[in-house]
């Protein structure tokens, strides 16, 4: 929102200057994002007439003016401009004046001087050479009235401030002058001026049929007949400067009318050619297969989503966001049509985003314009165009209102109790009330309590919390003391049985990987590919098409930073992640971290692609692998010991994959990259990957004492044929089944599967299984009887559950 201090201060003009004034406006809400002067600093031009212009005797091209500067004398000065002639007002630089600076950056001084010899004792000037604006198509011609040897810069206003504001969405009501200077009398208790204007004199009934269709679009539609108008009429120049001083490029009178009112009350209105219209006007959603030329030139198609005006032939305007080519005013128009009315904000949200262009009008109704003044703003609009643009044929119709759909305003109550205790200051009733009233917010008291009516055009005060807002703006966040917070200094500790996550961190960033945090929502194929998941829970807003679901597994994530390095030329790559998942779960209940029917629970993932170590002398290059990976999971549950059990995931090599188990239970997978999912996202080489739950990871066994045996350890190998279908973790079950029923079994200290082998000796479905046993007692020296006896007993259940037989 941009706007001149000047035009603010006829409104509310506070005894503060432009900065305090600016640092007033940022404290209470509305950043004040750029103060800048509306032109570049020059001196020495005065308002001058020329009185009489002659051909210069040497040049086609110039011209010798006779100019009076109000000294009394005239001045001799040749001038080039193609529009001057006798009897303007110009500005005028006289001898000694300093310009703003040209191209070089160098200010531009003014002296007499020798023009094809003619002597030149000043110059006149156009907007481009006192920086005013871009055009130099000539002199910057003033009115006629424009007082002869007063200031340039005090008469044109120049010494004003361009103050522009940053506001939050919900500030609405100050997307105009009006809206601000509300603000302003507010803060400082200074009286409020809106503009004055009087209802327009009746002069015909011609009324345009218009029909609202859409209650749930249009709530109000406002307007009016004017015939016989001058659309070729200037646009004053006070209009001119405070348009240009807000950002708008004056066009034609009718339109910077139209413009100048909604930045003036934050009223988009529009102008129709009453000509152009067929028959009258329907308020409607559109229809698929309707489509129409804008005013920038554009065609857009519309459907069900879009709100229209449309006549009896064709689409007219998009409702709320910009009007269309056919019934655009020209200079060549006589007759118009004045609209204003009320669009449900929800009714224009997302619209103008649709066809990638935003406007002004949109910006605002999309946030929430007053739906109570549109009769009021039909006749501010009337009054200028009758006073600028009206002629002795103009006939102005009465004001066809229809009220069809208007929102309901639901008293908001606040509490004095519960404001002191956001706030954090001793407010009474008497002060909040006081604060209300600035703010023109109609409300009902009770002992402690308000009840608060908000405004038509304050669409932001819905809840307890927004009134506490305009109460802490207009006490002033900046009186609001800094104290440290007072609470109970409590240490809260984790059980000793539970590591925190950074702890978790640390470790596995120990065993040479980097973390990466991605986003929770995903790619919809990465869903499918990784995690089987044809009904992802999808976003009902997403940021970027392509991330349009929450993940149910963190490898997408992963593959996506493992591409992002090999296209970066990083052929080793080691990362991991901790992240919530996301999955459906009708037993989870609301609660302060959770959402119904939503179950999001904490996972860690980590993959390892390319070389399994940095490239060195010292060890043969080769390829990560599964075993890299497996150590790396065990290393970091150590020392509780992890099971893994073949298994089948829609992620990975159906032959180089596992489920990972922990006293019994399923938590995780780890495994290769499956080939199809390799192919599809071009990888060369296949990533090895875990992803566990993170609640496991963080549980660890309390260390128990346990007596350091004194007596050397005996260590004896066990090679048994099996069937090949005879996995070696069933082998350790038994035998550790075994050692728990034992009476001898606490002797076992180890059982380690040292080696396998198939071919040649063995018959072609056999294999053999070596295992590794470490026995140890506290108490004394083992010797072979009891050796050969433990042995016998585990070669012995190896041979009754699995039908094994020892190697020879």
């Amino acid at each position: 929102m941009q706007f001149s201090e000047s035009w603010l201060r006829t409104m509310a003009d506070p005894t503060l200057n432009s900065d305090e004034l600016s640092h007033l406006l940022t404290m209470s809400g509305l950043e004040v994002e750029e103060v800048e002067a509306v032109a570049p600093p020059f001196s020495g031009v005065v308002v001058a007439r020329v009185v009489e212009v002659a051909r210069h005797p040497n040049a086609d091209r110039l011209n010798v003016c006779q100019v009076d500067v109000g000294s009394g004398t005239l001045h001799n000065i040749v001038c080039g401009a193609p529009n001057v002639r006798a009897g303007m007002h110009v500005p005028c630089a006289l001898p000694g004046a300093v310009l703003p600076p040209g191209e070089d950056g160098k200010p531009f001084e003014i002296r007499v001087g020798q023009l094809r010899g003619v002597e030149s004792q000043g110059m006149l000037c156009s907007a481009r050479e006192l920086k005013l604006s871009e055009d130099h198509g000539g002199l910057l011609e003033l009115p006629a009235d424009a007082p002869v040897g007063q200031d340039f810069r005090d008469y044109y206003q120049l010494n004003d401030l361009r103050f522009t504001i940053k506001l939050t969405p919900n500030k609405a009501d100050c997307l105009s002058v009006l809206g601000v200077a509300r603000e302003v009398s507010a803060l400082t208790g200074v009286p409020l001026h809106e503009p004055e204007f009087k209802a327009a004199a009746v002069s015909s009934d011609e009324k345009l049929p218009v029909r609202i269709d859409a209650p749930d679009l249009c709530g109000r539609f406002s307007g009016r007949v004017i015939r016989g108008v001058d659309a070729r009429a200037a646009t004053p120049d006070w209009m001119k400067r405070r348009l240009e001083r807000s950002g708008q490029r004056p066009i034609s009178a009718l339109v910077d009318i139209s413009n100048y009112v909604m930045l003036e009350l934050g009223r988009p209105t529009h102008v129709f050619d009453l000509d152009k219209i067929h028959g009258g006007l329907e308020v409607r959603w559109g229809r698929k297969g309707e489509s129409l030329k804008l005013l920038n030139g554009n065609t857009v198609d519309v459907d069900e989503w879009i709100g229209v005006i449309a006549d009896d032939r064709q689409i007219e305007s998009l409702a709320g966001i910009m009007g269309g080519d056919a019934t655009a005013v020209s200079l060549e128009t006589q007759n118009i049509y004045l609209e204003a009315a009320f669009w449900y904000p929800q009714a224009i949200q997302g619209r103008a985003r649709r066809y990638n262009f935003s406007t002004d009008a949109a910006h605002r109704f999309e946030r929430g314009v007053d739906y109570a003044t549109t009769v009021e703003h039909i006749e501010r609009i009337t009054a200028l165009i009758t006073e600028i643009c009206g002629t002795a044929a103009t006939t102005v119709g009465p004001v066809d209102d229809q009220v069809v759909n208007l929102p309901q305003r639901v008293p908001v109550t606040v509490r004095t109790e519960r404001a002191q205790k956001v706030i954090g200051v001793p407010l009474d009733d008497q002060r909040i009330a006081d604060i209300f009233s600035r703010l023109k917010l109609p409300f009902t008291q009770e002992a402690g309590r308000f009840h608060v009516t908000p405004p038509s055009y304050r669409f932001d005060i819905e809840i307890e919390e927004d009134l506490i807002e305009e109460i802490a703006r207009v006490y002033g966040f900046e009186n609001i003391p800094a104290r440290p917070p007072v609470a109970a200094n409590v240490m809260r500790m984790l059980p000793e049985n539970v590591r925190s996550l950074f702890a978790i961190r640390r470790q596995i960033a120990d065993l040479d990987y980097q973390e990466v945090i991605n986003f929770s929502f995903v790619e919809e194929s990465w869903e499918k590919d990784f995690a089987d998941n044809d009904a992802p829970i999808r976003l009902l807003n997403p940021i970027a098409s392509q991330m349009s679901v929450m993940r149910s597994t963190l490898i997408g994530g992963l593959l996506a930073n493992v591409r992002y390095n090999l296209n970066r030329k990083l052929s080793r790559v080691r990362v991991f992640e901790i992240g919530a998942i996301f999955k459906r779960d009708e037993s989870v209940q609301d609660g302060p971290l959770s959402v119904a029917g939503y179950s999001q629970p904490k996972r860690m993932a980590a993959l390892a692609y390319g070389q399994a170590i940095d490239e060195q002398w010292g060890a043969p290059a080769r390829n990560v692998d599964y075993f890299d990976l497996k150590a790396d999971l065990e290393a970091l549950f150590a020392p509780r010991q992890l099971r893994f059990r073949k298994a089948v995931h829609p992620a990975l090599h159906p032959g180089r994959s596992a489920e990972v188990l922990l006293d019994g239970a399923l938590i995780g997978f780890i495994g290769e990259l499956h080939p199809r999912w390799q192919q599809k996202y071009d990888l060369p080489l296949a990533p090895v990957i875990f992803e566990v739950d993170a609640t496991a990871l963080q549980h660890r066994d309390v260390p128990v004492y346990q007596e350091i045996s004194r007596f050397p350890a005996v260590t004896r190998d066990l090679a048994l044929l099996v069937k090949n279908d005879v996995q070696a973790q069933e082998l350790l079950d038994a035998f550790e089944l075994h050692r728990q029923e034992s009476s001898e079994g606490r002797l076992v200290q180890a059982i380690v599967l040292f080696d396998e082998y198939r071919g040649k000796g063995l018959e072609n479905e056999q294999k053999s299984l070596a295992f590794r046993f470490t026995l140890q007692d506290t108490q004394t020296t083992l010797n072979d009887n009891n050796v050969d006896a433990l042995m016998a007993g585990f070669i012995e259940v190896a041979r009754t559950k699995h039908g094994a037989a020892l190697r020879t």
